[in-house]
């Protein structure tokens, strides 16, 4: 055999062996749910009890939700805040929350999630352990969701996680107003599905 026949040879199967791969993986993609979160429909939102109630929401963020098969159980939720966007309709409390006793945006510019396990408690029910980061400071927590599917595509996913400020470094007061350790954390997600199988939920 020639050289030139030889190189002709390992290159179609080279090709052969790439053309597989991507198939593999194109089949494999296929096989998992893909979805998106719609920033423009979900949101999230914070709520302290005080002597002066004090909530608020957060403008900026970026947030995932990932799947390895259609067992609703094996999605990743990634959620990151700007610390800086928080807006709760004051200009001083919204100064104080961005200073260093609270989220201190110029050090710790944001506010993370990344699960780490779903367990579905219900038919539409689930608790997300997760790493959740504030104030640069990460702590395991749980997050508690509620998922309501629309028209077999799209959901709605409304969740509740509670953490104590102390364990975070923030354990200082707003001016004049006091303010309860328990944070009570909102978020409201809607999910759009972009392609895949549906997912499955445990009866």
């Amino acid at each position: 055999m020639s050289q030139r026949l030889a190189l002709k040879c390992l290159c179609l199967c080279v090709l052969c062996v790439m053309t597989s791969g991507v198939s593999a993986l194109v089949s494999q993609a296929q096989d998992v749910p893909v979805a998106a979160i719609s920033k423009e429909e979900s949101s999230f939102k914070f709520i302290v009890k005080s002597s002066i109630p004090v909530s608020g929401t957060f403008d900026k963020w970026d947030a995932t939700l990932t799947f390895a098969s259609a067992d609703v159980t094996t999605a990743v939720l990634d959620i990151k805040i700007q610390a800086d966007s928080v807006n709760t309709g004051s200009g001083l409390k919204n100064k104080t929350m961005k200073g260093k006793d609270y989220f201190d945006v110029k050090h710790d510019p944001l506010i993370t999630f990344h699960s780490t396990k779903i367990t579905q408690t219900g038919p539409v029910a689930f608790d997300v352990d997760g790493d959740f980061t504030i104030h640069g400071v990460t702590k395991s927590e749980t997050l508690t969701l509620v998922v309501t599917v629309e028209d077999k595509e799209d959901a709605e996913i409304k969740g509740t996680m509670f953490f104590d400020r102390k364990d975070y470094g923030m354990d200082k007061n707003i001016p004049f107003v006091t303010v309860a350790d328990r944070i009570e954390v909102i978020d409201d997600l809607k999910v759009k599905k972009v392609s895949g199988p549906p997912l499955v939920f445990k009866q």
